[in-house]
């Protein structure tokens, strides 16, 4: 009979039932106890220190709101734990046998509820430096999986412990015979963990970055870096997920250094049928000189236009219409080049860089390009090369 059971009997002595009535009056009394602290603690005081908090935080925390509220949930029921635990003697009318079934359990409870305490300050800790400007460069994500990983094997350990009764070093002494089959079942955590170290060390990936990993069929951006995994949004809005310990045991391409850079490459060429190349003849040349378009890039070209080929006038108007291009980056390599001939005809490549940067005006650019100079072709009496193929129809 617990105390506040006496107390409560002494008032109903003349009662009938009086034992039961006191008992049921005490486990309400206690269940209502509980339910107060938690209100109290989650409707009034923590929501209260919250509010006090955030008024002096910095604004960046302030979004945060919902970790915080997790947080205010899991300390509520951890201090109605306390509660329990401190005054069951006190309050709780059971058995010996009970009463150690009930305190096991509430041991258990605060030892859970403890730890999902510490990954809550945990995730909000994570949630803080995410925001931070230095924080893309070198993601936590994968050394704060680790951290709660690691919490809750101390939580099963602890939780074990209460259940058989003994101290957490009875456990851990038989941790060595389970060593090899830890360590099988956890390899993929492990090699996780060192390859967030180093992709962390080295900056070799992280939010947003476009990396492109041909094993996987991954190529898109970086969504998430993981303990164990790394998930990656193709451009056709499908999610690759990847080992994180590929991205150190394989090799993958990263277009950071593209996106950080003066300019986007474009390297596109025109196979030029190698029978429609020749001298520039008389009539090809006044026809040049009465084009339009030719103006401006004639009066700058100063060699005469006899003896000259049409390819290599046309690689010159070529350069010099890429050098006047206003959405190109003219401080990068910019250069017109023919190479090996091939049984394809001659390849005239366009090598320059985009200002933009982004995928859709960079293709919309080079398109341009492209078509302006299949456009000139026959201006200059050259043929692009194209096998032949379709429907051959009777004359």
């Amino acid at each position: 009979m617990s105390p506040l059971q006496t107390l409560i009997l002494s008032w109903l002595d003349n009662m009938p039932e009086a034992n039961f009535v006191s008992a049921m009056l005490a486990v309400i009394s206690g269940i209502c106890l509980l339910v107060i602290v938690y209100l109290l603690a989650n409707r009034f005081i923590l929501p209260t220190l919250q509010k006090v908090a955030l008024y002096f935080s910095p604004k960046t925390i302030r979004p945060l709101g919902h970790l915080i509220n997790k947080l205010d949930r899991r300390l509520s029921i951890l201090f109605s734990v306390i509660v329990f635990l401190t005054s069951f003697h006190f309050i709780y009318p059971v058995t010996e046998i009970l009463a150690s079934l009930f305190k096991s359990g509430g041991q258990i409870v605060l030892v859970i509820y403890a730890g999902l305490i510490f990954s809550s300050v945990v995730s909000i800790a994570g949630a803080i430096y995410n925001q931070l400007s230095f924080s893309k460069d070198v993601p936590i994500q994968g050394l704060i999986q680790v951290i709660k990983l690691i919490t809750f094997i101390i939580v099963a350990i602890l939780v074990f412990s209460v259940m058989i009764n003994k101290t957490p070093t009875y456990i851990l002494s038989g941790f060595g015979a389970l060593a090899a089959v830890l360590l099988l079942v956890f390899k993929d955590t492990i090699l996780g963990f060192v390859a967030s170290i180093q992709i962390a060390a080295n900056r070799l990936v992280t939010y947003g970055d476009w990396i492109e990993v041909k094993r996987f069929g991954a190529d898109g951006e970086v969504e998430e870096l993981g303990l164990n995994t790394v998930k990656v949004r193709n451009w056709d809005n499908t999610i690759t997920t990847i080992p994180t310990y590929a991205l150190i045991s394989d090799s993958f391409k990263n277009w950071r250094g593209m996106a950080e850079s003066g300019g986007r490459r474009i390297k596109r060429s025109l196979n030029i049928d190698m029978l429609s190349i020749k001298i520039v003849s008389e009539s090809l040349q006044n026809r040049l000189i009465k084009n339009e378009t030719l103006q401006a890039f004639l009066l700058k070209n100063v060699s005469p236009l006899e003896g000259q080929t049409n390819i290599g006038l046309f690689r010159q108007y070529a350069e010099f219409y890429l050098k006047q291009h206003v959405s190109l980056n003219q401080s990068l390599t910019l250069m017109v080049r023919e190479l090996q001939p091939t049984q394809y005809g001659l390849p005239l490549e366009f090598y320059c860089f985009s200002q933009d940067k982004r995928w859709i005006p960079y293709e919309h650019l080079q398109g341009d390009i492209i078509d302006h100079f299949l456009a000139m072709l026959p201006v200059f009496d050259l043929r692009p090369y194209q096998s032949i193929s379709g429907e051959f129809k009777a004359i």
